[in-house]
């Protein structure tokens, strides 16, 4: 499977990188939008494109030509402004995704946030307010997209997402209750399941909340 990863200077980005390279399964290549992010990886082997999701979409088209999927997981950056938010996590997610469809692109897999799909938690003045509202209302308005889009879709919502070893073990469900919930994944746990969800059909137009659990990650998208 040719894989295009988007954001794969990311913390979630390297980790499904380094996991990619050590499986037959996958033809990756990593997109960077910075020169010396590209030349690094290349050192260590990997295919490379350079994406700038604030650019227009005739680059993405043609990096995305010849590809089975796409794994969206790229984002501004919590040290950003309202504007970067709406114009990577949003309008960029958006282009994206277009492109992928205009390529004819198979999958599409995005790393969104836990209670992204919840107007209910960041809206109107709620739990989120500030710059939390706008990450929340760029993804809400990106899966929605993506649901829409005609493409075989995988939307991942993880918790709060931890530095440390991943376990193998989660809770995949299409709606967590989170209120009064301290819940958290490592990222680790989180590359391995949007790597899983490539290579389980019952992933496939899905949309599921993912933390912490008991399950196995086979067994856990199983039960979708």
């Amino acid at each position: 499977m040719n894989v295009l990863l988007i954001g794969a200077n990311g913390q979630i980005g390297r980790l499904i990188t380094g996991k990619m390279q050590e499986m037959d399964d996958f033809n990756l290549t990593a997109a960077y939008r910075k020169d010396d992010q590209m030349n690094e990886a290349q050192a260590r082997g990997i295919d490379v494109a350079k994406v700038d999701l604030e650019k227009d979409m005739k680059h993405l088209e043609e990096v995305m030509s010849g590809m089975d999927a796409v794994i969206f997981a790229a984002g501004s950056g919590g040290s950003t402004g309202a504007d970067k938010t709406m114009m990577v996590d949003l309008d960029g997610a958006v282009k994206a995704i277009e492109a992928a469809r205009r390529k004819n692109v198979k999958r599409f897999v995005m790393i969104s946030a836990l209670n992204a799909n919840r107007r209910e938690v960041w809206s109107y003045g709620l739990e989120n307010s500030g710059a939390a509202g706008y990450y929340y209302a760029a993804k809400y308005y990106a899966d929605n997209w993506l649901l829409e889009s005609g493409l075989d879709y995988t939307i991942i919502r993880p918790s709060a997402l931890l530095n440390e070893p991943g376990t193998g073990k989660v809770k995949i469900d299409e709606y967590l209750e989170t209120k009064n919930q301290n819940l958290e994944i490592p990222r680790e746990d989180v590359a391995s399941v949007v790597i899983a969800s490539l290579q389980d059909e019952n992933a496939v137009n899905k949309d599921f909340d993912l933390t912490k659990g008991t399950d196995s990650i086979s067994d856990a998208l199983a039960k979708l």
